[in-house]
């Protein structure tokens, strides 16, 4: 969404990624009666199992294509039903990294915006089943990499976040100061998936501690003498 307020604001927008090539927008409060939905076709197959974020320091919508060497934004202040692209440049790789595994594991891409400091992250989740319930595959995070984007499309692999928490979801990631929220752990990453509830240090990008099951909480915080 581009405001807080869907059922009050004139002017904010709901976007809906779905998987294959179509996006989706619609203003629900918008002065039709009956709001309609505006559907806009994506023709490059990169981005049709990407997911929608808004940014509000750009003020327009953004999809990460798979693999994370493009990435998608569309302004809705402008007449345009095409995607705007952007190439995606990695630097400061590790010299040392767990190639096998990255290559035995599903990767994912998410981009994760700071509001308290307004700089934006690419971040790359790998992901392998752990086992198999029922018939359905449980996946589990392995490895996860955090680049810093610029405005030139330069994501530079960092291991320092400064004092920012960030957390990863089936709802849109998001980046919070973590002086501000007692409990938290500074440049950690936690994920908080509906099979997998974990954290993850930039120091070495694995998971500490990590469990599989659905939790009733609306959120986890792993317990602080887990680092024990």
């Amino acid at each position: 969404m581009s405001s807080s307020s869907p059922e009050n604001d004139e002017d904010c927008v709901v976007a809906v990624k779905f998987l294959g090539p179509q996006l989706s927008f619609c203003k629900p409060a918008g002065k039709s009666s009956k709001p309609e939905w505006t559907n806009i076709k994506i023709e490059n197959p990169c981005f049709y199992s990407s997911r929608v974020m808004f940014s509000k320091k750009d003020n327009m919508f953004r999809i990460p294509g798979s693999g994370g060497h493009l990435i998608g934004s569309l302004d809705l202040c402008e007449p345009n039903d095409k995607l705007k692209l952007q190439c995606v440049g990695f630097e400061n790789l590790p010299p040392k990294l767990p190639t096998p595994l990255m290559d035995s594991c599903c990767v994912s891409q998410h981009l994760v915006e700071s509001t308290s400091t307004g700089e934006t992250f690419l971040v790359k989740q790998y992901r392998k089943t752990a086992k198999i319930v029922q018939g359905v595959a449980q996946m589990k995070t392995q490895f996860l990499m955090v680049f810093k984007l610029d405005d030139e499309g330069n994501a530079v692999y960092t291991q320092d976040m400064g004092d920012l928490t960030m957390f990863l979801s089936m709802s849109e990631p998001f980046c919070v100061p973590s002086t501000s929220f007692p409990g938290l752990l500074p440049n950690y990453v936690y994920i908080l998936d509906f099979d997998e509830t974990a954290m993850v240090s930039l120091v070495d990008g694995f998971p500490l501690v990590a469990t599989t099951g659905k939790t009733d909480a609306p959120y986890y915080i792993p317990p602080q003498n887990i680092l024990d």
